[in-house]
């Protein structure tokens, strides 16, 4: 009996301290990431604008083969929404809310599966000179207890998610 309680009192104790870290773990989070890529600025804004250009990049949506897309409105345009679902990546969608022609895409990206959560996202191209754009990708949000806990690794995590799809953006862009 003794054993039995020592053990329950354990799991307690395992089961407790990751809800208290968590309430000291800010809840929204901020991951970047940039690159450097060997082509004019507006050829490369003029490629990413394009969400559909992504299933040539984003690590995410290139891990499923079978992934369905759903697309409404005008690509590169504001209002321009790409839906997903997926067994491997989950259900979502992410919609064009912002355009600074040559300069920035900020979109929403709404996920539902495997958790619902909302975050956004924005790339930047800026000239480093006339046949170089360094551009970065930024994604943002917020995470609810105690969900946040994630928020300790999401840079690690996401970022390396983040960099693996920039440099397939630029193996790509410098190819053509």
């Amino acid at each position: 009996m003794r054993t039995i309680r020592i053990v329950v009192m354990v799991l307690a104790v395992l089961m407790t301290v990751p809800l208290i870290i968590a309430l000291f773990v800010p809840r929204a989070y901020t991951v970047e990431r940039e690159i450097v890529i060997n082509k004019p600025k507006q050829d490369v804004f003029n490629f990413v604008k394009m969400l559909k250009n992504q299933d040539k990049y984003n690590k995410w949506l290139m891990a499923d083969p079978n992934l369905s897309q759903d697309f409404r409105g005008t690509d590169g345009t504001v209002g321009f929404v790409v839906a997903w679902d997926s067994k491997k990546v989950g259900k979502g969608e992410q919609e064009i809310k912002k355009l600074v022609e040559g300069e920035l895409l900020g979109c929403e990206t709404r996920f539902e599966k495997p958790f619902k959560s909302i975050a956004n996202t924005t790339m930047t191209t800026e000239a480093v000179s006339d046949n170089q754009t360094k551009i970065k990708w930024v994604f943002a949000g917020t995470s609810p207890y105690p969900m946040n806990m994630m928020n300790l690794v999401i840079d690690k995590m996401l970022g390396g998610d983040l960099a693996i799809s920039l440099g397939n953006l630029k193996v790509l862009l410098e190819k053509q």
